[in-house]
């Protein structure tokens, strides 16, 4: 197992994993899933894949978005990143309700590879103009 996630959706949980091996073994264990799939009474999914390449050069900062909930949120802070070649690589949101108040509260929480010939103070200050403008609390910092 090279990368895992693991996430409890409403009353599901959801795990993701990234298995490397030789081509025989990964073979095998395809062949085993729907066995597997009806012994636990799970539900898989697989998918090769080809290994990531060309991340060396970017620098991980973590996003952290806070706001009234409202449709749109994700979409374009995503594409803000997206619009200047900056990749999403994780990303992950909730809602709540508010301490005292009970509005309804949206967080996004996201880690992006930013280019390490990129303007890092550019796109913070861009960032954070963007966040004001759209009425979101931010935060942007390097992940460490």
């Amino acid at each position: 197992i090279g990368d895992s996630r693991m996430a409890v959706l409403g009353s599901e949980l959801a795990i993701m994993m990234a298995l490397a091996g030789h081509w025989n073994a990964i073979a095998k264990l395809e062949g085993l899933l729907p066995k597997l799939e009806e012994s636990l009474g799970i539900k898989i999914i697989s998918k090769r894949s080809d290994p990531r390449v060309g991340t060396e050069n970017l620098i991980p900062y973590g996003i952290e978005v806070v706001s009234i909930d409202h449709p749109g949120i994700v979409y374009e802070v995503s594409n803000f990143f997206s619009r200047r070649g900056i990749n999403v690589e994780d990303l992950y949101t909730s809602c709540y309700p508010a301490p005292h108040t009970g509005a309804s509260m949206f967080a996004l929480h996201m880690t992006i590879g930013i280019p390490s010939d990129a303007a890092i103070a550019s796109v913070r200050g861009d960032f954070m103009d963007f966040c004001d403008d759209l009425n979101l609390d931010a935060m942007m910092a390097p992940v460490k």
